[in-house]
C-alpha cells in the first residue's frame, strides 16, 4: 500500500495528524526533496528507508514502490503542500494500478493557504470575492489555452498563482490585459510558513518591481484581488441576527430592540 501524503507548505508541524502517523509507520518514504521540509523525516522510525525523488525519474520511483510492495512494506510518497495541487500524482497512481498496487491519499496544506495565513487574510470576503482561482503561468510545462491568465482575470475573483515567480513582469501584463486594474491589491509570499518566509504586499503593476527588490525568483505564491486588501465589504450573513440557521432562529425587530436596551 502506498500513501500519498501532503507534507504541507513548509513548517513541519503543519502536516496533518494522519500524515504524521503514516510517516511514523512507514518502512519506505519517497519524498520530494526539492520542496519538502527535511524536518518531516524526523517523524520516521529507525530503519525507515528515505529516498529523495528530486534525483529520481518516474520509472525509478515506481520501481522503488514496486520493490517495497513485494517486500510487504508500508510506503509513503511525500509530496509538498497538498498532493492534488501540481503534485504529478495521477501518472503515479495509473502506474500503480497497472501493477495492482493499492494506494490512498492524505491531504495537506497547500501554499496559497499558508500564504493567506501568513498575511492573516480571508480570501473569500463577502461582496468582494466569493471565489478562489488557483492557476499558474506557462513555463517549461504548458498550460491549456482555455485556462489563460487573461480569461481568469476577467472574473475579478481572488487568484493564487503558483510556480510563476520568475515571470512576474509577464504575469502583470496579462492580469491587466484580462481586466484587473493596475492598482489591484496583490501579494508575494516567499516560502510560506518556512523560517525564511517573506510577505510582500504590492499591486498588480508592481509585482515584478517588488520581487526584484527582494531577489525573489522562485518558491513563491502570488495572491491577487481586492480581497487581499479590502476597503469595503459586507458582514457575513452567518452571524447576522436576522439570518436564520439550523442552530439559531432569527431575531425579530422587537427582540433586537430589547437587546439594544440591555446594552
Amino acid at each position: 500500500m502506498v500513501s500519498f501524503v501532503g507534507a504541507g507548505c513548509g513548517a513541519a508541524d503543519l502536516i496533518t495528524v494522519r500524515g504524521m502517523r503514516l510517516l511514523q509507520e512507514a518502512d519506505l518514504v519517497i519524498y520530494a526533496g526539492s520542496l519538502v521540509n527535511p524536518e518531516l523525516l524526523s517523524y520516521t522510525k529507525k530503519g525507515c528507508e528515505c529516498l529523495n525523488s528530486a534525483y529520481m525519474t518516474l520509472d525509478e520511483v515506481i520501481d522503488a514502490l514496486q520493490k517495497g510492495e513485494e517486500e510487504g512494506k508500508k510506503m509513503v510518497r511525500l509530496h509538498t503542500g497538498d498532493p492534488s495541487i501540481y503534485g504529478a500524482i495521477r501518472e503515479q497512481m495509473d502506474r500503480l494500478e497497472e501493477l495492482g498496487i493499492g494506494y490512498e491519499t492524505c491531504p495537506g496544506v497547500t501554499a496559497c493557504f499558508g500564504a493567506a495565513a501568513a498575511l492573516n487574510l480571508e480570501l473569500t470576503v463577502p461582496e468582494v470575492s466569493q471565489s478562489l482561482i488557483i492557476t499558474r503561468m506557462a513555463g517549461r510545462t504548458p498550460v491549456p489555452e482555455k485556462e489563460s491568465i487573461e480569461s481568469f482575470a476577467a472574473h475579478h475573483a481572488t487568484m493564487a498563482v503558483y510556480l510563476s515567480a520568475g515571470h512576474l513582469k509577464e504575469l502583470s501584463k496579462r492580469l491587466i490585459a484580462g481586466g484587473y486594474s493596475e492598482d489591484t491589491p496583490a501579494a508575494i509570499v516567499y516560502k510560506a510558513t518556512w523560517p525564511e518566509q517573506l510577505c510582500l504586499k504590492c499591486t498588480v503593476s508592481t509585482l515584478d518591481e517588488k520581487a526584484e527588490k527582494y531577489g525573489i525568483k522562485k518558491t513563491a505564491v502570488v495572491l491577487v484581488g481586492d480581497a487581499i486588501s479590502p476597503s469595503d465589504y459586507a458582514l457575513s450573513c452567518l452571524y447576522a441576527p436576522d439570518f436564520e440557521t439550523e442552530y439559531r432562529k432569527k431575531k425579530t425587530e422587537e427582540a433586537l430592540a430589547l437587546d439594544g436596551r440591555d446594552k
